[in-house]
């Protein structure tokens, strides 16, 4: 439930006997016959009337994404979306043990989750507990006030007009610094507000819908309700006008701009900071990192010219907006209709228990999460996972060595890079206390809050010390990983060191498919469009020779205008620009698995299942991606994520590989051999 400031974390990335696909086709082998599968693979996900070389996701998923529409409570689903289910059902049991107090251990967790799940009992406190900051908002007589009151909402969580926390300095990476980024706009992106086409029209006619019914559903009379949430829309559009688009966003030189907390003021002089300072318990700022200017001069201009009255209602807006997931299900329900409904097509509310384990996760996520490593994941998986990373790595340094395109000195600083590298697997090495957060049974909103406010004061200690790299910016059981460039570290959470992804008992060439991909993926990361321009200490440094940037540029582009090329739904592409670190990352990731996994084949690998090990390795990369979207969210996604959808990721990368190709016996012209195939690394 809280909301972390993170700017910069990227989240989060075979020789054997030969058998054509045509002869897998014509002769299924006994194991696929009976439905048990040798090597990991499965095989109800196949659709094998498809053919590979025409569009591979099909042939990987096709029967997958058939047999499995997405649930009513969902806006997708896929094997991530499966994946993330089982292990919320371990900390289901996890947390309803540790609810029923047989565990003193676990009380924290326990108490919040019943906490959260008692919605009767949150119901009968109505909006009572959010009484005293409505009063304090309703106090305020002139935009100067506005400071104190900033700070208490920021520190339980609430992003009203900028977000403040503590980031690595982008140029001294061994230290913390504060940091000051926009905030306070209650659409997905800044682009929401100004897209003039009908869809994007219709949906800022339903926020503002949204907002008026929150606000009457805290006791504003409708009329009043109404005028406010324009007024709301309008403010917000204002920042919005200040604000960088997603794209922009992604050049870390366009987010970094170290200044004095006297040019922050001089900046925005209608807010005063240092009382917003004194008013978060802020330690000394010499420096902070005002990630975009621009914004914090829209922000000064914006209090301005705005009214008390609408800066009131916007301030109550986003209270009642950043507390409703656990209010009185009136309001539960209105949030649910524009930001699930409406932004991204589902049907129904995800059942009370889901959102608990979630919320409980998110704020109380290492505690948990120690749990759930205990029964989810073992020595041998975390010592099989190290080994496939170290031997990834291994695979990238014969890639840089091989390169032909790029010059030995950046080689070298490339080559200085990628050895320190640093691997974190499974969990931390050491877990976060919770001590000093106070947790009561039966006050799910303070329980929140004062997580929330755990959480920020810990960011805000870091504030002009040393960074400290074992921490992760993800809890354990969560389904994903990350590349952190700057701390040149990758992350891979036990969460999704699991099946589909990865199991002791499947075969290789599936598992370097599946997770190997992702290890590739993650790694690849340090050295895409974004990661590139950070050093072997995350460090934001050009290393590069101006003629390798350029060769870099060159073949980054090809991928740009491949994916941008890709329908992801009616009229809205693929932002090539957008999702250009994730392709890229893509591309070299699964390229890296399979170098790793080659060199790992001491001998000609036997045929498993039908399917030769080149076979089966692009297999284990395709079913991690099987999924379908409602076309809401693939809108959204299409327009906010810098990741492609699931089957441009499958196919977008396979046409570009010879391997692949080779792999299936596909005929030059095929729609999975591209006649320009893009290639990074």
């Amino acid at each position: 439930m809280k909301r972390l400031l993170c700017v910069f974390v990227f989240v989060a990335c075979p020789l054997a006997a030969v058998m054509t696909y045509a002869q897998t086709r014509t002769a299924a082998p006994p194991a696929a016959a009976s439905g048990a599968s040798q090597s990991g693979l499965q095989f109800d996900a196949l659709d094998r009337s498809a053919d590979p070389c025409t569009d591979f996701f099909q042939f990987a998923c096709g029967n997958w994404v058939a047999n499995n529409p997405i649930p009513a409570d969902r806006p997708a689903w896929g094997r991530f979306d499966e994946l993330q289910d089982r292990n919320n059902e371990t900390l289901k049991e996890i947390l309803e043990t540790a609810a029923g107090g047989r565990d003193p251990q676990s009380q924290k967790i326990g108490d919040y989750y019943a906490s959260c799940m008692d919605e009767k009992a949150i119901d009968a406190k109505g909006i009572a507990p959010l009484d005293p900051l409505l009063k304090k908002i309703g106090a305020l007589k002139t935009a100067n006030e506005l400071a104190p009151v900033v700070a208490e909402l920021h520190t339980i969580g609430v992003d009203v007009f900028f977000g403040f926390g503590s980031e690595a300095d982008f140029k001294d990476a061994s230290l913390e610094m504060a940091i000051a980024d926009r905030g306070g706009m209650g659409l997905p992106e800044r682009d929401y507000y100004f897209r003039d086409d009908a869809k994007s029209k219709e949906l800022r006619e339903q926020y503002v819908a949204h907002v008026g019914k929150m606000l009457s559903l805290l006791g504003v009379p409708q009329a009043q309700a109404e005028y406010a949430a324009k007024a709301v829309m309008r403010l917000e559009t204002a920042l919005a006008k200040g604000a960088l688009d997603v794209v922009s966003r992604r050049d870390p030189t366009k987010i970094y701009h170290k200044m004095t907390p006297e040019e922050l003021q001089a900046l925005t002089p209608q807010f005063q900071w240092q009382r917003y300072f004194s008013g978060i318990e802020a330690p000394p700022i010499y420096a902070l990192n005002v990630t975009e200017p621009d914004f914090f001069k829209a922000l000064g201009q914006t209090l301005n010219s705005t009214s008390v009255d609408d800066l009131k209602a916007y301030l109550r807006w986003h209270v009642v907006h950043g507390s409703a997931p656990v209010l009185p299900t009136s309001f539960v329900d209105e949030n649910f209709k524009f930001y699930g409904a409406a932004l991204t097509g589902a049907k129904e509310l995800r059942p009370r228990w889901k959102r608990c384990v979630q919320y409980t996760d998110g704020d109380l996520g290492e505690a948990l999460g120690q749990a759930f490593v205990k029964e989810k994941f073992g020595p041998e998986a975390k010592a099989d996972t190290l080994k496939m990373v170290h031997e990834i790595e291994a695979a990238l340094e014969q890639d840089l060595n091989t390169l032909t395109w790029m010059t030995d000195a950046t080689k070298r600083e490339a080559m200085t890079k990628l050895r320190a590298v640093a691997d974190k697997i499974g969990y931390p090495d050491r877990w976060r206390d919770y001590n000093a957060l106070r947790i009561v049974r039966g006050d799910a909103l303070g329980n929140s809050q004062r997580a929330n406010a755990f959480e920020f004061r810990r960011q805000l200690n870091k504030i002009g010390k040393a960074v400290d790299k074992s921490e992760w910016g993800m809890t354990p059981p969560t389904v994903n990983a990350y590349y952190n460039p700057l701390q040149n570290n990758i992350n891979f959470p036990a969460g999704i060191l699991q099946p589909p992804f990865y199991s002791v008992k499947s075969d290789p060439a599936v598992n370097y498919g599946g997770v190997g991909a992702v290890v590739g993926h993650e790694l690849t990361h340090g050295f895409d469009d974004q990661g590139r321009q950070f050093d072997a200490r995350g460090n934001l440094k050009d290393w590069w020779t101006a003629q390798d940037a350029k060769a870099f540029t060159d073949r980054a582009q090809c991928l740009v205008d491949e994916y941008g090329s890709f329908t992801a739904i009616d009229d809205v592409k693929v932002n090539g620009q957008l999702t250009l670190g994730e392709n890229t990352a893509d591309n070299g990731g699964l390229r890296l698995a399979l170098m790793a996994y080659m060199a790992g084949v001491a001998a000609p690998a036997k045929t498993l299942d039908g399917f030769t090990p080149e076979q089966r390795f692009f297999l284990g990369w395709g079913q991690i991606w099987c999924a379908s979207r409602r076309p809401e969210a693939l809108r959204m996604m299409a327009q906010t994520n810098p990741h492609s959808p699931e089957k441009y990721r499958v196919n977008g990368v396979v046409s570009n590989m010879p391997e692949f190709q080779k792999a299936f016996s596909c005929k030059a012209g095929a729609p999975m051999v591209r006649q320009t195939q893009c290639r990074v690394w």
